[in-house]
């Protein structure tokens, strides 16, 4: 059975709209759904959440919209710092198109965003002061919260990009060219020397920034987007895994099937069989008449 976040854990009292939950780490926690809506904004650090059975690696920069409906859980946590930003759309006073202000989600919408490092910088200063307001009750503080809500949903949606869509990328720095242009590469070889050279970018500079910033090499980043993708890949579709291997950025099958045990302790097939049972489940419940 599913665990479920109820309000009156998280908000301190019944009407407030809005509440801040910092994660200074964020540890691994099971699969979870909540009684409200939450935006997840990662600070630092890496690791692994997966969003309705979908694998995704997040470090910093990363933003995830969660509906109250959906399911996720954080793994192979490393020195992960997020904020949780908890809201419930019906104590909202402001009359706005909350639609119009926050992405779209499900269907062929984006499942994970990225947020601009200048983006970054402007909503930490949002979240600082929606973190003091949100723990008030009185009449002025909750419409002050709601305002600052406001300003951060503009923010993400001025400064930030869907993290699978990189030509959506707004004018930005360099690290977020750089992860803008691995989440493209993960089904071919990636080559930074010349994406330096290409941009006029300092190599070595930006490893180091790089490592900084997500606790890991370039090279280990792209290795485990691969690996992501394969997961999914894997749990989803019925394709061969030598298809899946070259999916991923792999020329070699055998290789694929190493890299992969080492980092999850199962083989291709082993892993996939694990969810054998729930796909076909799945499939026959969708061809049940309503």
């Amino acid at each position: 059975m599913t665990l479920i976040l109820s309000r009156d854990d998280y908000f301190a009292a019944p009407g407030l709209p809005v509440t801040v939950a910092e994660r200074m780490p964020q540890p691994s926690f099971p699969a979870h759904q909540h009684e409200f809506s939450e935006i997840v904004i990662v600070w630092r650090g890496n690791g692994l959440h997966i969003l309705n059975d979908r694998p995704w690696l997040i470090t910093c920069g990363d933003v995830f919209y969660i509906r109250d409906r959906d399911c996720h859980s954080y793994d192979s946590v490393n020195d992960l710092v997020l904020d949780n930003i908890l809201y419930c759309r019906d104590r909202f006073g402001l009359a706005l198109d909350w639609g119009q202000l926050l992405p779209p989600q499900g269907g062929d919408a984006p499942g994970c965003w990225r947020l601009t490092t200048r983006g970054m910088a402007l909503a930490r200063g949002v979240i600082s002061q929606l973190e003091r307001e949100s723990r008030k009750s009185d009449s002025l503080s909750i419409q002050l919260t709601e305002a600052l809500f406001l300003q951060l949903a503009l923010i993400l949606r001025r400064h930030g990009y869907a993290a699978d869509r990189p030509w959506a990328l707004p004018e930005g720095e360099q690290l977020d060219l750089l992860m803008s242009a691995l989440q493209g590469a993960v089904a071919r070889p990636f080559d930074l020397a010349a994406f330096c050279q290409q941009n006029s970018l300092n190599e070595r500079a930006l490893k180091q920034l790089f490592r900084q910033q997500t606790g890991m090499t370039v090279g280990h980043y792209l290795r485990q987007l691969q690996l992501c993708q394969a997961k999914h890949l894997l749990r989803t579709q019925d394709c061969l895994i030598g298809e899946v291997a070259a999916r991923c950025g792999f020329d070699d099958s055998n290789y694929f099937s190493v890299v992969f045990t080492r980092d999850t302790g199962l083989t291709p097939s082993a892993w996939r069989q694990q969810f054998v049972p729930q796909r076909s489940g799945s499939s026959a419940q969708d061809k049940t008449p309503s």
